[in-house]
């Protein structure tokens, strides 16, 4: 069986990169990981990666005096690995332009709110200020726009009404762990592809994200 070629960026305990790894393992999702890499060499996830047999490396931002050096030589490091799909997990970097661009169209991200509503950080705590009813993930594909790609799919929870941030995030973040690998299954099996600025699957161009029904995503 073919396996699509994927290389995962992570800042921290690449959670989702968990996921992917255990549903590779499990014959689950036809991937082959080559490498994760990360921004941080204490990010924790590159422990569990290596774990699992996985090539790490570490690209330290930190190194670099200005963001479009560090984005080159995170290309460089990537490239060498021959990527079909490049999965931010965790990757807390905003990335340039001239990146987006190499990898436009093979760049993915998951991003824990349901886009467009409350791109960028401290989502959870927002959508509890916004006294949201909803809230959930979003997977999307990357473009030069912060969190402002088009969204492949999503999925909702609730949002109760003694929720905190924590406990919203960790309902939101179990979705997460089911919705990413969704949705570059879809990406490895050739269905899904992004076309002049839109989401393709099945050769249908979405007019609105797919949303995914989890089930018990509010337990």
């Amino acid at each position: 069986m073919h396996k699509l070629p994927i290389v995962i960026l992570i800042s921290g305990r690449g959670s989702n990169m968990h996921a992917i790894l255990e549903q590779s393992a499990r014959g689950a999702l036809a991937v082959d990981i080559r490498a994760v890499v990360s921004n941080k060499p204490d990010a924790p996830g590159l422990a569990t990666a290596r774990a699992a047999g996985i090539p790490t490396e570490v690209v330290d931002h930190r190194d670099y005096d200005t963001r479009n050096d560090y984005d080159s030589a995170l290309q460089t490091a990537i490239d060498r690995y021959q990527p079909a799909l490049v999965v931010l997990a965790g990757f807390m970097r905003i990335l340039t332009p001239v990146f987006v661009r190499h990898y436009q169209g093979r760049l993915i991200n998951i991003h824990p709110s349901l886009l467009p509503a409350f791109r960028g950080l401290n989502t959870h705590r927002r959508a509890l200020e916004a006294g949201a009813t909803e809230h959930g993930a979003s997977v999307h594909f990357v473009t030069e726009e912060l969190d402002g790609g088009p969204v492949i799919v999503q999925a909702r929870v609730s949002v109760h009404t003694d929720d905190t941030a924590d406990t919203l995030a960790a309902r939101v973040l179990n979705i997460e762990h089911r919705l990413y690998p969704t949705a570059i299954d879809w990406f490895a099996a050739g269905r899904l592809r992004y076309r002049e600025g839109a989401v393709w699957l099945d050769d249908h161009a979405l007019t609105a994200p797919i949303q995914l029904d989890l089930g018990n995503a509010d337990t």
